[in-house]
């Protein structure tokens, strides 16, 4: 972490008189001349929650900009946590650097590859002070926005967890009770859970009733299956096993249902909290009107593609990005943006991998779903497909242009229209391909 006092007017202005280096969080601080760089009064810090408020009650005030939060400038390499959330509550100007910037950024001072918390403190230092730009500003979320996040990434979780549970379930279910899985053959609907309490080994299922088995379907309100032929798949004839595998196999399932219902209650609770916190979003426009993410969340639901899950995603992760407006922030934090590679007369693009996992897989459920419902996503996709594009850069296209759409439609504030989503050129490319 590194601190620099900036003018009072702007954070480009005059430049401050001291610079404060902190490797993080709170490891090791160094203070330097702002101007010529030499570095004095080293120390090294404890990372504990008493020395780190009592460093900023009493070392950042009495030595940094008179004793004025807003007057320091802070670097630092890890963006969130509770050290970095307090210095913004206390008003300091925060700037986060992603680590190989810094591993870059080192090699100005040695290349024999030397590292240590004083030397990186020092770097962080000099680099803010010199290289500004190269840093990005850390601003707080909005409260709803951080709870946002933090429910969609359990979402994510909840759903890993059950989709790790029901393949255990599967192949469970493959190796004594295969009869089971034509009727739902994921194993991830709870009306099957149910019949495997009612009917948990082949012979048990073998005298089940139909009247039993009509009753459950009507409870789970399944419709795509009738009584009789759940019955004539459970009685039909069941894989010869060792003697101790059904026993054992179906103690194991015994033990699996129980975390498999607890898992899709969760996450049906963490979807309905979903749902009401970007209602809450929608609506608090009509109590703030100067706060524009909550106009964004009725701009960004109504384009074609967008569920609870993406719009959830998209807000939570790429927030900073929506609230600037920046088209070429966001396609790049998505990995939507290419890589361009090019010496002398050789040239290769290729596809972005360092980008948000979460935004990447929201975006391309987006462009999927956009690609099959909504008309000019379809025409697009099959003029790309149809020039030689493959699946994935086809669907990365198609999000990019929901991108232009949806940043267009923020910058004037209007709603998708779907009769002015298909441009002239798109048209035209549609039409060479014909």
């Amino acid at each position: 972490m590194a601190l620099a006092r900036p003018a009072a007017s702007s954070l480009r202005a005059a430049p401050p008189s001291r610079v404060r280096a902190l490797r993080a969080p709170a490891h090791a601080a160094l203070d330097c001349d702002r101007r010529s760089g030499s570095k004095s009064n080293y120390e090294s810090l404890d990372a504990t929650a008493s020395l780190i408020n009592h460093w900023l009650k009493h070392e950042i005030p009495d030595n940094s900009a008179g004793g004025d939060p807003e007057q320091v400038v802070i670097a630092i390499e890890v963006p969130r946590g509770a050290v970095v959330e307090t210095l913004v509550e206390r008003g300091f100007h925060v700037f986060a650097i992603n680590p190989k910037q810094l591993d870059r950024f080192r090699d100005r001072y040695t290349v024999a590859g030397a590292k240590d918390d004083r030397r990186d403190a020092f770097v962080l230092g000099d680099s803010l002070r010199t290289d500004q730009h190269c840093f990005r500003r850390v601003r707080l979320d909005d409260p709803l926005v951080i709870q946002l996040r933090e429910l969609s990434r359990v979402d994510e979780d909840l759903m890993r967890e059950g989709n790790q549970l029901t393949n255990r379930l599967r192949e469970l279910l493959h190796r004594f009770y295969a009869q089971t899985l034509p009727l739902c053959p994921a194993a991830d609907e709870p009306w099957l859970w149910a019949l495997l309490e009612l009917a948990p080994s082949p012979s048990v299922g073998r005298c089940l009733r139909p009247q039993r088995v009509q009753r459950l379907l009507r409870e789970h309100r399944i419709r795509r299956l009738r009584a009789e032929e759940v019955v004539a798949a459970l009685r039909a004839p069941a894989l010869s096993v060792a003697p101790g595998v059904v026993e054992a196999a179906t103690e194991h399932i015994a033990l699996l249902l129980p975390r498999l219902r607890l898992v899709h209650t969760q996450r049906q609770r963490c979807g309905a909290r979903i749902e009401a916190l970007l209602d809450d979003l929608q609506a608090a426009q009509d109590e703030d009107e100067e706060q524009g993410e909550h106009r964004d969340v009725e701009i960004l639901r109504s384009l074609p593609g967008v569920g609870r899950v993406v719009a959830a995603t998209v807000l939570a992760e790429a927030s900073g990005a929506l609230a600037e407006r920046d088209y070429h922030g966001l396609r790049a934090l998505a990995g939507i943006a290419p890589i361009t590679k090019q010496s002398g007369k050789h040239r290769t693009v290729l596809m972005r991998h360092a980008c948000n996992g979460r935004l990447r897989n929201a975006l391309y459920h987006w462009a999927r779903v956009a690609a099959m419902c909504d008309p000019p996503s379809k025409t697009y996709y099959a003029a790309l497909r149809q020039r030689g594009h493959s699946h994935g850069r086809a669907l990365r296209s198609i999000a990019d242009r929901l991108l232009r759409i949806l940043i267009a439609m923020l910058n004037s504030g209007t709603l998708f229209d779907s009769s002015k989503a298909c441009p002239p050129q798109l048209r035209v490319l549609s039409e060479k391909v014909a």
